[in-house]
């Protein structure tokens, strides 16, 4: 996989229904390496994307955000030695 994935939007916004399936797009054509499938592939391309999009709103909507100043709160390991 590509190490350079970076975060869709902050935690604090809402991800729309469109932003979450170009979400599942993306990962699907990086998985299967398909910008575009091939006709006899387009069917399972697609549950693909749609099953994707289903578990990531799924989990968008059970996660619970970040508590406030967690990262502060947490020791330094440098800090520790």
């Amino acid at each position: 996989m590509c190490r350079s994935i970076k975060p869709l939007r902050k935690y604090s916004e809402i991800a729309t229904d469109e932003e979450i399936r170009a979400a599942a797009l993306q990962f699907v054509r990086k998985v299967s390496a398909f910008r575009k499938p091939a006709p006899r592939n387009e069917a399972a391309f697609n549950r693909a994307v749609e099953e994707i999009a289903t578990a990531t709103a799924r989990l968008l909507r059970e996660v619970s955000p970040p508590a406030r100043g967690a990262e502060k709160a947490q020791p330094s390991a440098r800090g520790l030695a």
